[in-house]
């Protein structure tokens, strides 16, 4: 947890609330057994007497085993309140330290430089062409917000086209996710805020649910919380894995930002448009699936035309549930830097164990046989285990289409549009003007 930068204060309270869980899971057997000699006592009583005195024993021990169970309740929710804190393991590959300490996999692509022209950065080329209005929805909605307009919104539509029909082509199946999710789904994924930081979560509460058993609601940060929440509770054959999905949806974020110039325009704001790619394997299939991921990945972005690196990234930049993270950053001349247009997870079983998405071992049907629905649970448990879930950008649309913007703007004010996109777009432009 520490090259993490994680506080150990959490797997330090897990131990101790587990031994202390221990011992009192051993109190209420104890407590149990007692009651239940006293039960006997009450059935086998010869007189009166004898029978009142062990009702009032067993009434003792009922309240004190019922006092005992309350604190055990209260107990396992403070253990998985402190375990939800705990990160996954990292892989012995994943750079260790801050973000300067990512290491460089691959570049694709040259830097563009000046050579003819000054090159504008996206807001200024995406104002220039109304295709953006930031100071109106700042009016509607606040800072950080948004609308997108004429040439602007085709651009986001043909973006999430092409992705979509690109993952579909290599086998991922579509799927139109929730914008809204149960809070406890968020947090099986690992999106629970660090302790002393303020969540980025948008908290969805409305009156109708205060002081009820309702469950909280949260607005999703990924499509990745949906597609990870269509899995829950199931159980597959082996024979069924991988599963792969690209899903849609709006990704909300409460963070602010630093507020920087290289921050301005649509690079952090408070709700975008997301295509995501996420799959669910057997522990021997992730590695191998993380490569499939990257490679589609970098089909996109070669189509698109676009200059970027491949990093693999230090342990201080690695979310909660990711065993290793790829980041994909774009060069983006306006800015003159790089700007992080991607990532690739594997989150091994950190997500699966949370949410219970497992499968059958292939090993059962050589063992039991075929009719597992026959088979007692006892025994079929053995070869019950833990999914893998991996998990890619396939297209932040605002992210993308900065490094668009600033790579193909023309001196003459207009952007070229990359082939590749041309089709989802009325007209079929070869620029936008």
């Amino acid at each position: 947890m520490k090259i993490r930068n994680y506080d150990t204060e959490s797997i330090e309270k897990v131990k101790q609330l587990y031994n202390k869980m221990d011992d009192l899971k051993a109190t209420v057997q104890e407590y149990t057994e007692k009651r239940d000699q006293v039960n006997q006592s009450i059935r086998s009583a010869t007189s009166k007497e004898q029978r009142n005195e062990a009702i009032a024993q067993a009434k003792t021990w009922k309240d004190q085993l019922k006092a005992v169970e309350n604190s055990l309740i209260q107990l396992e929710s403070e253990l998985e309140f402190y375990g939800l804190q705990i990160p996954n393991d990292t892989h012995p590959d994943v750079p260790i330290g801050p973000e300067e300490n990512a290491q460089i996999v691959k570049m694709v692509g040259t830097p563009r430089t000046p050579t003819d022209f000054a090159f504008k950065d996206h807001l200024t080329i995406a104002e220039n062409l109304d295709m953006v209005d930031f100071e109106q929805a700042s009016l509607v909605s606040g800072s950080k917000f948004y609308y997108l307009k004429n040439y602007g919104a085709w651009l986001e539509f043909a973006l999430i086209q092409y992705a979509m029909h690109k993952a579909a082509a290599k086998g991922f199946s579509p799927v139109l996710a929730p914008d809204m999710v149960r809070t406890n789904i968020a947090y099986g994924c690992g999106f629970q805020p660090r302790k002393k930081e303020a969540s980025q979560i948008y908290d969805v509460t409305t009156q109708s649910i205060l002081n009820t058993t309702a469950p909280n609601m949260c607005l999703v940060g990924t499509a990745e919380i949906p597609l990870a929440g269509l899995f829950a509770k199931k159980l597959f054959k082996e024979e069924e894995l991988p599963k792969r999905i690209v899903g849609f949806s709006h990704a909300f974020r409460a963070e602010a930002g630093h507020g920087s110039a290289e921050e301005r325009g649509l690079y952090r704001v408070h709700q975008f448009s997301k295509v995501e790619l996420f799959c669910v394997t057997s522990p021997s299939q992730s590695d191998g699936m993380i490569d499939q991921l990257m490679a589609l990945q970098e089909e996109m972005f070669s189509d698109l035309g676009l200059c970027f690196r491949i990093l693999n990234m230090p342990t201080e930049e690695l979310g909660a549930s990711a065993y290793r993270k790829y980041d994909m950053e774009a060069w983006m001349p306006g800015k003159n830097g790089w700007g992080e247009i991607s990532s690739t997870s594997n989150c091994t079983d950190y997500q699966t164990r949370r949410l219970d998405i497992r499968y059958l071992s292939s090993d059962f049907t050589e063992n039991v046989g075929k009719k597992d629905v026959r088979v007692p649970w006892h025994i079929k448990e053995k070869w019950v285990k833990h999914c893998h879930t991996l998990n890619g950008t396939a297209m932040a649309v605002p992210r993308v289409m900065i490094a668009l913007l600033e790579t193909h703007q023309r001196e003459d004010g207009t952007v070229e549009v990359p082939l590749a996109l041309r089709k989802w777009i009325p007209g079929e432009p070869s620029l936008l003007k």
